[in-house]
């Protein structure tokens, strides 16, 4: 089982403090959170070279989630795309310094709620990806777009929306099993095709919370059968608290 956790719950840790606590605990997955002054990317690379030598001492397979804060693909002003463009492609140049095998974004969204708003953002979110796409195929690493919560203002709030941009843009699919939850049903999202792997989180079914898995209405019964899995919780001790609800669903099965 591969299983591991993002270091939004561990913000504003340095990348050996995050290793050592995921070893320490059993995990063999970690998705970095390109936020903050240790993992930022562009900061990041200027550190040297033997900075990243600690990643070669953790047999952890590691994710990076693109920078997110203030960023967006689908912004209908070119010079916010173009910065959220360069911060994805400095994400994907971390991903192959470090030996990362994908990285996470977000799809973008619109500030103006109008269909001739949505569709014009749309359009620029999927050529802005697209780029992305081609340039982490040339550093050999994978670009997976995120699934939304249900709200007309973000992108990819839907499972045929997300496979549309899966299609396009020629990417994998990060599947946020907490924003398929505020759809009502999990299951369209679970059964998409070039999955590259899982956030878990738990919700009421109506907004993104966050909360440990089990403090929510999420059919935990559907989490039996999937793999790579990254729990996304704001606190590390509610990472530990889904880690054992996630290995005693594994237990029934058998794994």
């Amino acid at each position: 089982m591969k299983i591991g956790f993002s270091t939004l719950s561990l913000f504003m840790r340095s990348f050996e403090e995050c290793l050592e606590t995921a070893s320490r605990d059993g995990f063999n997955m970690m998705e970095i959170l390109c936020e903050g002054p240790h993992t930022w990317p562009r900061i990041a690379l200027s550190f040297d070279s033997e900075v990243f030598q600690i990643f070669e001492s953790y047999d952890i397979d590691l994710y990076l989630h693109a920078p997110t804060i203030d960023m967006n693909p689908a912004s209908l002003n070119p010079g916010m795309r173009e910065e959220t463009l360069l911060q994805m492609k400095e994400t994907i140049d971390l991903a192959a310094e470090i030996g990362a095998l994908a990285i996470t974004t977000h799809p973008g969204l619109i500030h103006r709620l109008e269909d001739r708003v949505r569709d014009m953002g749309k359009y620029y979110s999927i050529e802005t990806l697209t780029q992305a796409n081609q340039y982490a195929n040339e550093r050999g690493i994978i670009l997976s777009v995120e699934n939304m919560p249900h709200r007309y203002a973000y992108f990819c709030n839907t499972a045929q929306e997300q496979r549309y941009y899966i299609e396009k843009c020629g990417c994998q699919a990060t599947v946020d099993v907490g924003h398929a939850n505020t759809n009502g049903d999990i299951k369209p999202f679970l059964a998409m095709k070039n999955i590259c792997y899982y956030h878990l989180s738990d919700n009421n079914g109506e907004k993104d919370q966050h909360l440990s898995l089990g403090e929510g209405n999420l059919n935990l019964n559907l989490l039996k059968d999937i793999n790579n899995m990254i729990i996304e919780l704001n606190d590390y001790q509610n990472v530990l608290k889904s880690l054992k609800v996630i290995r005693d669903l594994k237990k029934e099965v058998g794994i």
